[in-house]
């Protein structure tokens, strides 16, 4: 069972929920466009394979991201600790400015719980991360996910930093950031 990376992106750009998602396999990738007060972001989304065996492909998913999200499921200890390899190999090897979001995913499932909120943004400040639970499933905070990322990819946009490269990346585990997003910032 997978961490929810894909239903994820699923519920955010089609808005859709499937109780049953296959496995990624290698890569999909999704476009969705948001309006954030004046500014327009288009977030180009490399959804990734978790599966260990697909991991030597996730450098070029991230490499140059603007944004990864890790994601890690509540009922999973052993996703959590997967995705916290993941932010350690973001943190070497990524862009050193990288907008990372730790995502803890199936918060619908709370009577399942194996990994507290608190042990999640306990980590997520430690490495200086944000953090978010979500639910694909409900729908909880998915939205709020990608408007969080689009607000502080307007703020550096507005101190004149340039990307011109990938903004998200999902990565297996790392809900974004195991896949890799590139948007266009636009104004007026």
């Amino acid at each position: 069972m997978g961490t929810g990376k894909t239903s994820l992106v699923l519920r955010f750009v089609k808005g859709q929920f499937f109780d049953f998602q296959e496995s990624t396999i290698g890569a999909a990738f999704f476009t969705q466009v948001l309006s954030l007060n004046e500014a327009t972001i288009k977030f180009d989304i490399w959804d990734t394979a978790g599966q260990e065996r697909y991991h030597s492909l996730a450098p070029m998913y991230y490499r140059g991201a603007a944004a990864a999200v890790v994601v890690y499921d509540i009922t999973s200890p052993e996703s959590f600790e997967r995705a916290k390899k993941w932010v350690l190999e973001l943190q070497r090897q990524g862009n050193p400015n990288l907008i990372t979001f730790l995502v803890a995913n199936k918060a619908d499932l709370e009577e399942k719980r194996k990994v507290g909120n608190e042990e999640g943004e306990q980590y997520a400040r430690e490495t200086g991360l944000a953090f978010l639970e979500t639910s694909a499933k409900t729908a909880q905070n998915v939205n709020e996910l990608f408007y969080e990322i689009g607000n502080v990819l307007v703020i550096d946009e507005r101190m004149e930093f340039v990307f011109q490269f990938p903004a998200v990346s999902y990565i297996p585990y790392l809900m974004p950031l195991s896949s890799s997003v590139r948007f266009k910032f636009q104004t007026g």
